[in-house]
């Protein structure tokens, strides 16, 4: 288990980490929260947060770890969303090349939100046509 858990967020994160933690039967580990607006620490059981001079070095680890943190949750949003665009049903409709796909994806961001599109909106795209679109809508709605 780690020594410490940063939450990324204020009070009411904090809270619901604190919450989540002890119904997974971690009571005992130690939890505090950083908001970046005044770059506040919050304690569990503590009214005021701790104000740490921005010049100090453990508030600089906290926010180093904190970027960490957002740089690796962003990176693997990202690799999310290029296996998205990779992997999807678009592969298997009929006329949709890969440029067609990309620009799909880009334009509604999944199938789900391509599949409640009207063939309009789907037409406006370059490339596509009225009837390439009720088709691509045909093809994606046809199993649900």
């Amino acid at each position: 288990l780690p020594d410490l858990v940063i939450v990324d967020g204020g009070k009411g994160q904090l809270g619901m980490a604190v919450r989540e933690l002890q119904a997974l039967g971690l009571h005992d580990l130690p939890v505090v929260g950083l908001a970046k607006q005044h770059e506040e620490v919050f304690v569990p059981g503590r009214e005021q947060s701790i104000r740490i001079p921005h010049d100090r070095g453990a508030l600089k680890l906290l926010q180093r770890i904190r970027d960490e943190a957002h740089r690796f949750a962003n990176g693997y949003n990202a690799l999310l969303y290029r296996r998205r665009m990779k992997e999807s049903l678009l592969d298997d409709c009929p006329g949709v090349s890969p440029n067609k796909k990309r620009l799909l994806l880009e334009k509604f961001g999944s199938v789900a939100r391509i599949r409640k599109a009207s063939a309009t909106d789907i037409a406006k795209l370059p490339g596509i046509s009225e009837k390439s679109a009720m088709a691509i809508l045909d093809f994606l709605n046809r199993d649900g």
